[in-house]
């Protein structure tokens, strides 16, 4: 049997249907149960899913070069909080009244920007995952978004709404119903004045002193049995049985890294979640999800052809020809103190670290090439500085003196850890 996304009985409503009927019903942001925006407490009310399962997957894409916070940023911009006529995004439009102020709203406009150049620079892999959370999201109306749709309902404000007065009571004829002044009420001793609630006719003023009847007791409901899930255990162990089917694989195809080892798995964990959405009993993956996330991010970055060799690596060469081709390790940290070169020559060589720090000190008047790379720290390259997920500078620098003096090259990078280049 299929629903509308009204709720109706019917075909399949088309893509077109879909969309509209989102944005139409589409979440508020709740007031209560809220983290930051309130962002992942409106949608798990809207579609009646645990909101710590939303919340997760906003983490995990996070992780994934900031897909997930530029989905939260721009929910909180086009999702009206409850109790509000318009989205901040609308509001500041003039297409309605939005509690949240013009300034947060440019705030949130400008983060956008390097938000969504994390994005894009995370390629194809942070592209598609944000393809298939909106995908997710998609689904999600299509095949729930009947059920609570009073959660969409952007509610109009108590003292705008309008009550209409109370229609006025025709009193009972005088003749009708007339009793004594001292006719009893309910057992007591005063006088009744009004008929009791079981008599609001006055019908049968003899009977005005007998108890007020009571309603019978309801007895107590009986708790609905507990239906044990099975989607956090199958889930866990396809997880282990891919994390294991890539380690053999890796011996014979060198496709299957570490990092892509564990984004496979990260994969599987991500797609019991979304089935727990819809069934429940997913929450025991969030305590997987999470480590794995970080574990595939540092595994994805740090690189594994550099791993034969861990610890601290430091070099002073004092000659052009001393210079390696590289300085690498899988996890330490690379000092390159290159201050003591000659002031005539040429040089080339590359640091290259898993995880960890890298520092390259340069002569000060040495004509300098170089490429600093992050995947996951903070980049400072002679003077020009960045940070975050995928930092990356190409600086070209002559020194203080101009054009003149050692030639130097070079190719700096920190799969997680900072990279740092100064002068001597």
């Amino acid at each position: 049997m299929l629903f509308d996304v009204s709720g109706h009985v019917g075909t399949q409503p088309s893509v077109d249907e879909t969309l509209k009927d989102f944005w139409a019903t589409r979440p508020n942001r709740p007031h209560s149960g809220r983290k930051i925006a309130g962002v992942a407490a409106g949608i798990a009310e809207r579609y009646l899913i645990d909101p710590v399962v939303v919340r997760i997957a906003l983490v995990v894409l996070a992780l994934s070069n900031g897909a997930g916070l530029l989905l939260y940023l721009v929910a909180w911009l086009l999702l009206p909080s409850r109790n509000d006529e318009a989205s901040p995004a609308e509001s500041i439009l003039g297409r309605g009244r939005s509690s949240s102020s013009t300034g947060l709203v440019v705030v949130l406009c400008l983060a956008l920007l390097p938000t969504t150049g994390f994005v894009v620079s995370g390629g194809f892999p942070t592209i598609s995952g944000l393809l298939l959370a909106l995908g997710g999201l998609f689904l999600l109306h299509r095949h729930r978004g009947h059920l609570n749709p009073a959660a969409a309902v952007v509610a109009e404000p108590l003292a705008h709404q309008h009550v209409p007065p109370a229609a006025p009571t025709a009193p009972f004829p005088a003749h009708f119903g007339a009793v004594p002044a001292t006719a009893p009420h309910a057992g007591s001793g005063a006088a009744a004045q009004s008929p009791p609630s079981w008599d609001p006719l006055g019908a049968a003023p003899f009977a005005w002193d007998l108890p007020e009847p009571s309603a019978p007791p309801v007895p107590p409901r009986a708790a609905a049995p507990r239906h044990r899930s099975r989607v956090g255990g199958v889930t866990f162990a396809l997880a282990v049985l891919t994390a294991g089917a890539g380690v053999i694989a890796a011996n014979h195809n060198p496709w299957f890294t570490g990092g892509t080892i564990a984004g496979l798995a990260l994969g599987v964990v991500g797609l019991g979640l979304v089935v727990s959405a819809f069934r429940g009993g997913g929450r025991g993956l969030i305590g997987t999800a999470v480590p794995l996330s970080i574990v595939a991010l540092v595994l994805t970055n740090a690189g594994f052809d550099r791993w034969e060799r861990v610890g601290d690596v430091t070099a002073r060469p004092t000659a052009v020809e001393q210079v390696d081709d590289a300085y690498e390790t899988g996890a330490g940290n690379v000092t390159l103190d290159l201050s003591a070169l000659p002031a005539q020559g040429e040089v080339e060589t590359r640091v290259e670290v898993g995880v960890g720090g890298a520092e390259v000190i340069v002569p000060r008047t040495a004509d300098v090439q170089v490429v600093c790379e992050s995947g996951v720290g903070s980049v400072s390259c002679l003077g020009e500085e960045r940070s975050g997920p995928g930092s990356e500078l190409d600086v070209e620098d002559r020194g203080p003196d101009g054009e003149g003096g050692v030639e130097v090259e070079l190719y700096v990078r920190s799969g997680v850890g900072d990279v740092e280049v100064t002068r001597g």
